[in-house]
Formats: structure tokens, sequence, C-alpha cells
């Protein structure tokens, strides 16, 4: 019989224990129902979770305990993962790219909120969405900065092209709703108001009145400052009063990365020290670092020598390279480690629930990320 703990008091206390030689997100419960918690306290609103961020059947479990009666899914296989926890929960399907054969899906699975940014993805779903009871949200897209990067490329409809598909929506009989993305890890209270500001100018011009606006994600979570959330909440609120008024629809959000962020601390393993200093660790970019070479390089860090202790040795800028076999797999700034780090020794990248898990690869064999649940996150 085991008799490891199925809940670590902390990281610390399973590195010093196990030594894994895998990589490993340490879970911790407490912080996402706390910062579900928040969410929900803050936001004037229907508060949502973008399954994208982390679908692990933990993270949907842990929100719905807190509290979330709907999620953000881009897929039918997100649907599912939903549905293997939950039958009742409401869930937006707000890709606004689908197939057919997804669209028929996302029926039998009882989606009844999709979002939309051109007439031939609103078509697609007239031939298979019954108007009653189902609301369908154009999707607006503004060259608004303060974003780590933004999805207007890829998605969403300019102002002239969303009257027109407001005016279509609610000709088809669908609930008519609105909503944006401002882009991933944005921090800017004004990049929420100039999309508030200018769906009301839509929705006048089209002249419907709207159900539901739903303000997206793109929460920012910790980079190395933590994110001001109840000045963007308040931003939006003031915002949704001024422009919309009496006419004030109710309100729809869905962090992803601010949600469950703070949950997970990544550790990592020093495979290797190379004589001009160069530090390679058992993952990189096609890992759970992956978003390094697009957000940058996690700036939450602590090393923990395999011996115990602590790291004493001044730190210095080392070039770290992923475990593969590709000379790509190097993440784009140098880490400060101390002189005194060794192989075999650990890092602790903290903030890094999001997307760790969710875009990992499994080039040249590696990619596996063991989850070890801990009360506490504290180092």
């Amino acid at each position: 019989m085991s008799r490891q703990p199925s809940i670590w008091l902390t990281p610390k206390s399973h590195l010093k224990s196990e030594q894994p030689v895998q990589p490993v997100l340490y879970f911790a419960p407490a912080v996402l129902q706390a910062t579900a918690r928040r969410f929900i306290a803050g936001f004037d609103g229907l508060v949502t979770y973008a399954v994208k961020a982390n679908d692990a059947p933990m993270v949907l479990e842990n929100l719905v305990t807190a509290g979330l009666q709907a999620f953000d899914v881009a897929s039918p296989a997100e649907m599912r993962a939903l549905r293997a926890v939950s039958r009742d929960v409401e869930m937006h399907y707000n890709n606004p790219v689908r197939g057919r054969e997804e669209i028929a899906e996302a029926v039998a699975l009882g989606v009844r909120s999709y979002s939309v940014d051109s007439a031939r993805e609103l078509s697609k779903l007239k031939e298979q969405v019954q108007p009653e009871g189902v609301e369908i949200a154009v999707r607006l897209r503004l060259p608004v900065e303060g974003a780590a990067y933004h999805f207007g490329d890829k998605f969403g409809a300019d102002p002239d092209h969303a009257v027109a598909l407001l005016k279509e929506v609610r000709a088809a009989g669908y609930i008519p709703s609105m909503t944006f993305h401002p882009g991933t890890q944005c921090a800017d209270p004004g990049a929420w108001v100039a999309y508030v500001s200018q769906c009301a100018d839509v929705a006048r011009a089209a002249g419907v009145k709207l159900r539901r606006l739903n303000v997206g994600g793109g929460f920012a979570a910790n980079r190395g400052t933590a994110p001001d959330l109840e000045a963007i909440f308040h931003a939006i609120h003031a915002a949704v009063a001024l422009e919309f008024g009496d006419a004030r629809p109710e309100l729809v959000c869905e962090p992803g990365r601010a949600m469950v962020a703070e949950a997970f601390t990544l550790g990592l393993r020093v495979k290797a020290i190379r004589e001009d200093g160069a530090v390679y660790l058992n993952d990189g970019i096609y890992g759970a670092l992956s978003e390094a070479p697009s957000i940058g390089v996690p700036d939450r860090l602590t090393t923990v020598p395999v011996q115990g202790g602590v790291h004493t040795g001044k730190t210095t800028a080392r070039v770290v390279f992923g475990p593969t076999c590709d000379s790509i797999d190097q993440l784009p700034d140098p880490l400060s480690l101390p002189a005194d780090l060794a192989e075999e020794d650990y890092l602790l990248f903290a903030g890094m629930g999001a997307y760790s898990t969710a875009t990992v690869t499994r080039f040249n064999g590696y990619g596996a990320v063991d989850t070890v649940t801990v009360q506490s996150l504290a180092l």
C-alpha cells in the first residue's frame, strides 16, 4: 500500500520527498476556488470560465463547486469534458468558426448560446439551431491596444458588419446579444471601455436592444505584477451604465487565464548545465512553457536545491533550453539563476495554470506532466 499522501502540504515538501524526474504541476484547489469567488463577488453579471485555458477535470469540478454555472466552450470535446463533470451547467459556444457536424453535436449537448462574426457562419447556425430561447451574440473587433496579442486578425466583425449581423440575428428570431475579446493578457481597463462604447453604438445603429453583453476574457494573470481586476470590473460597469443607460444589457465575462493561472505552480528539473553556463531543463517550449515565445518567460521563479537548503550563489542571466533535440527549444529570454545551481536541482515557476497543459505537444517523446495536489503553493 502506498504511503504517499493524496494531498501534499506544499510543492517543496513533495520535491524533498519524491525528487520527481518528470515535470510536475502543483495544483492548489483552494486558490482556484478563491479566484472564482473573487470574480463572482466583483463582476456584476454572469461569470463563466473559458475551458480552453485548462480543461482538467479537477479544474472544472472545483469551479462548479465554487459556484460557476456557465462555461465558455470552443469545441465538442470541451463540451463533453464539461458534461462529464456536470449535466446542468450552461455552455456558451463562442468559437465563431464551426463545422456543421460540430453544430449538430452542440445542439445535441444542449448548447443554447452561440457567437457569430460572419453571415456565412450565421447561415450554418440557422440550418440546425432553432431560434426559440437561443442566444446568438455578434462578435465585434476593434484595433484596441493593451493586450499581449490580439484576436482581431482571426475573429470578429467590423462595426458596420456587426450592425448588419445584429439585424439579421434579430430578424431570424434569436436572442440578440454582443460579445468581444480585448486580447490575451490585457490589464488596461481602457480596452474594455472602448469596446463597450462601440457595442452600444452598434446596437443603436441596428435598432436592437441587446439581451446580454459578453465582455470576453483577456483578463491578465500575474506576470510579475498582480492585475487589478477590480479596477477593470469598475471600468466595465461604469462604461455600460454610461453608454447603455436604461437599455443596459445583462453582463457576461469569460476569464480563462486569470481564473486558473494562480492555482498552479510548475516544477522543472535541471537535466544538464554546460560549461558556458547554459541550463537544460526537463521541459520547454514544446511543453508547459509553450507560451514563452508569445507572451514572455514566466518571471516568478524559485530555485530549490535537490539536497535541501537554499541557493546562495550570485544570480546571473543564463540561457535556458528545453529537453528536445530541436535548437529552437529555447526560452526567448535568459533566466536569472544562481551560480550554485546544480544538475538535478529544481525550478518552481508560479502562476502556471493557464495553457501549460492545454498546448503541450509530445515532440521527441517529451511533454508528460504529472499533477500533484497541494494544500498551499507558499514557498
